[in-house]
């Protein structure tokens, strides 16, 4: 490991009074057993108190061993790790005996203790390495004798180590007081060694010296070198200190200096800038108002002066209006069937799509410029490809192509900019964008328009009222250029998820065109044609190639995918082909064909299940069509009766509009009880409880009606429901069957289900035509306009003498 301790607070010396040798009281040349705690970012020495943080598991270890005996350990630096050592060849054979003195587990899983080290030590032989290295060591003494070389020695250190004090501004004044009365010659080299700036293989060499003369002469020697840098670092501090006084002369020099080239009609390198900023600003095709700006505050550089923080932020503002491409329009490409191979090329199926854009060419082509640009919101479950078919419509039509995510923005000013008056004020994010562009009419794209947020600093919502408003974005004004901006040119695309978080006036701005989720059909060719490719290619395998077969790619769609787009798709398809990728690696066999029964043991059991309708046909059963985020499906309401006080009971995490729809469904039983040959007495006596499954998942909406009211009027009559067919509609309290969304969907999600016989209302027939002519074909859709057709249609026959509490059960 990399570290196991770091220092927590400067290094403090517990010295011994004078005469006490370095040692735990005598000269005891027993060898102990001690246990090692591994040091790698200081050198701990004798009477040095040193508070670590452990984070190494060997040294947490070796301190939680140690804390639960005699608190005794042996701190041993760490050398450089290098491969192929074993953990005592990681280590120094020269430590230090030190006692534990305090332990505590911090909260970040460290280990903060503080070492007092008591005696030099030489390890002898290893013990045991586990749970913590212990080793066997040998005291280590110097020669206790104070000859007069060894005096003069410890005054000269002292001497120096006073001079490196005073020049140091990292060594506290403290140090000197403390060296100075240490009477000891080892404790006076130890100390300095402490504290001096020098390397971990210096220091550990100062600990390995045993006679206190040779110690003394070392730390002598790293004294003299600490001095002499220190004195050469005061000594260029010095001369800097003198060179940024002469540059302050230099600089008013200068500034005469300016001004007497100006007096004499001379030129400077500021006016040069200036001159060619003016010249950009000529070249450059401006507005007649934007000219005019850029002119004036040219104007004002002039006679600022370049060290004022203003210069910058109005050079700063000049250099933005240049920039923009104020009428630089791109060469389109007016040439229909080559877009049409564009779109054809990058998207499979989306007809309607595609047939909007190239209407926008044709008319282009016709009308020339004097086309509005349109601005369209494809609107779609995650995954359907919203965002790359932007980027194919710029390849289409021959623009650039920006793009900018709306998802959390939740400040105006990220639209319209800050005014100029704000320290580090910049444009908003369209002039931005633009700028990018480089041209007035690129293919714009604001990405997750249904995820704008609004705080107590505006509603962004509001700001892109001006920008997507064909008669307002050609006079757009950014708060910090404070000009009109002609945004009118631009094609605008937006993306959203659901209509119903996109604000109702912005909203009415935007031609909406829906990506539904793709059939299973679809998810197939989109699958062969553009993600197996392209995922080979990402994955390596252009050289060798796999083959996914049409049931394989069914088994990835059916069993590991729940979704309306193919995002999920492919990265299924991504992990198949990685793992193939690294079975081609490492020079094993591969399957070049992709069979269904090798997709389980790539990617693991299937993870979804499509559901099923029920086998038989049941009483206060019946099965609706739900549209969710991730594609159409089928779902089962359950009706239970009890005896009870009229009281209705709605559970599986329903919705507003869903509870309200079954207190339709209630309400229009009751009123037509004698029609459906019910007591209306029965009413009072009976609980019902309502019960869609899945209640995990949260439900709402209105097309569950005529499913709710059929459950309930089949528990209540003890008629079956048909398994075999699935409904959709919205229920008055007339018993009029309205209109529902989300047809195609719900369509596919009961095909895939097992159920082809579909009542849906009267109004929704023309959504048929979304539906593939070859699915279509698949399917018997009965078309109702009332709840009458429909019973008719899904209820069983009277079960004969049927018992009065046939379907009532008891509480």
């Amino acid at each position: 490991m990399e570290v196991s301790v770091q220092e927590e607070t400067p290094v403090l010396f517990n010295f011994p009074s004078a005469g006490t040798p370095d040692s735990l009281g005598d000269h005891s040349s027993a060898e102990r057993d001690l246990i090692v705690m591994p040091v790698p970012d200081t050198v701990l020495f004798p009477h040095m108190l040193a508070p670590l943080f452990l984070v190494d598991e060997a040294a947490i270890a070796a301190a939680e061993l140690a804390w639960a005996g005699e608190r005794v350990v042996l701190a041993i630096t760490r050398r450089e790790v290098a491969p192929g050592r074993s953990a005592l060849d990681d280590l120094y054979t020269v430590g230090v005996e030190a006692t534990l003195q305090r332990s505590r587990k911090m909260p970040d899983g460290t280990t903060s203790v503080v070492l007092e080290g008591q005696r030099r030590m030489r390890v002898v032989a290893p013990i045991e390495d586990s749970p913590a290295l212990r080793v066997r060591a040998t005291p280590l003494y110097g020669d206790d004798e104070r000859t007069l070389a060894i005096e003069a020695m410890m005054r000269a250190v002292l001497a120096l180590f006073e001079k490196v004090v005073r020049l140091s501004r990292t060594l506290p004044d403290d140090a000197y007081i403390t060296a100075l009365n240490v009477d000891d010659p080892g404790g006076i080299a130890d100390l300095v060694a402490s504290t001096l700036p020098i390397s971990i293989p210096n220091r550990q060499q100062i600990l390995e010296t045993i006679d206190p003369e040779e110690r003394l002469h070392r730390v002598s020697t790293l004294l003299t070198q600490e001095l002499d840098l220190l004195e050469l670092e005061n000594r260029i501090q010095s001369q800097v200190q003198k060179e940024v006084d002469r540059s302050q002369r230099e600089f008013f020099l200068r500034e005469q200096l300016k001004v007497i080239q100006r007096e004499l009609g001379q030129d400077d390198p500021t006016q040069r800038d200036l001159a060619a900023l003016r010249a950009r600003a000529k070249e450059a095709h401006l507005s007649e108002r934007a000219r005019a700006r850029a002119d004036e505050e040219i104007g004002r550089l002039e006679t600022m002066p370049p060290i004022t923080p203003e210069y910058s932020v109005v050079r700063t503002y000049v250099d933005w209006i240049i920039n923009l491409p104020w009428d630089k329009a791109s060469d389109d490409e007016i040439d229909l069937r080559h877009a049409a191979h564009v779109l054809d090329q990058n998207h499979f199926g989306l007809t309607r799509i595609k047939d909007r854009i190239l209407e926008f060419i044709a008319v282009r082509q016709l009308a020339g410029h004097l086309q509005r640009a349109p601005i369209l919101c494809f609107v779609g479950p995650p995954g359907v490809g919203k965002t790359s078919l932007g980027q194919s419509i710029a390849q289409a039509v021959g623009r650039p192509f920006v793009r900018l995510s709306l998802g959390g923005v939740r400040d105006e000013a990220e639209i319209r900019g800050h005014r100029r008056t704000y320290i580090g004020a910049m444009p908003g994010r369209i002039i931005q964008r633009m700028k990018d562009a480089g041209t007035v009419d690129p293919v714009f794209m604001l990405d997750e328009v249904d995820k704008l947020s609004a705080d107590f600093r505006g509603d962004p919502a509001h700001a892109l009222l001006e920008v997507l408003d064909p008669e307002q974005n050609h006079t757009f004004s950014d708060h910090y250029l404070d000009l009109p901006f002609d945004l009118s040119k631009i094609f605008f695309i937006t993306t959203a998820n659901y209509l119903d978080d996109i604000p109702e006036p912005l909203l009415d701005r935007m031609e909406v065109i829906t990506l539904p989720g793709y059939t299973e059909d679809e998810k197939l060719q989109i699958a062969r044609r553009f993600l197996v490719p392209r995922q080979q290619r990402a994955s390596g395998l252009a050289e060798h190639p796999l083959r996914f077969s049409n049931t394989t790619l069914t088994t990835i769609i059916r069993g590991y995918t729940y979704e309306a787009g193919v995002r999920n798709l492919e990265r299924e398809i991504g992990s198949i082909c990685r793992k193939t990728a690294r079975r081609i690696a490492e020079g094993r066999t591969y399957p070049r064909v992709i069979m269904p029964r090798i997709v389980e043991r790539l990617l693991g059991p299937p993870r979804h299940e499509i559901k099923a309708a029920d086998r038989e046909d049941q009483v206060g059963v019946a099965t609706g069509m739900v549209y969710t985020g991730a594609g159409g499906d089928i779902m089962a309401v359950e009706i239970s009766l009890m005896e009870g006080k009229g009281q209705l009971t709605l559970t599986g995490q329903l919705g507003e509009v869903m509870q309200e729809s079954a207190q339709a469904a209630l309400s229009y039983t009751r009123a037509n009880a004698n029609a459906l040959n019910l007591d209306v007495r029965r009413f009072e006596k009976t609980d019902i409880h309502v019960h869609v499954p899945e209640g995990s998942t949260p439900k709402e909406g209105p097309s569950a009606g005529i499913t709710i009211a059929t459950a309930l009027i089949s528990a209540l009559t003890g008629r079956t429901v048909r398994h075999s067919i699935a409904m959709s509609g919205e229920l008055t309290l007339r018993g009029h069957v309205l209109p529902v969304g989300g047809v195609k969907e719900k369509v596919l999600g009961a095909l895939r289900g097992g159920i082809n016989e579909l009542i849906l209302p009267q109004k929704n027939q023309r959504d048929l035509l979304e539906i593939p002519k070859a699915i279509r074909a698949r399917l018997k859709i009965h078309f109702v306009s009332n709840l009458t057709q429909v019973l008719d249609l899904v209820l069983g026959p009277v079960p004969p003498n049927p018992p009065k509490r046939a379907v009532i059960a008891k509480k």
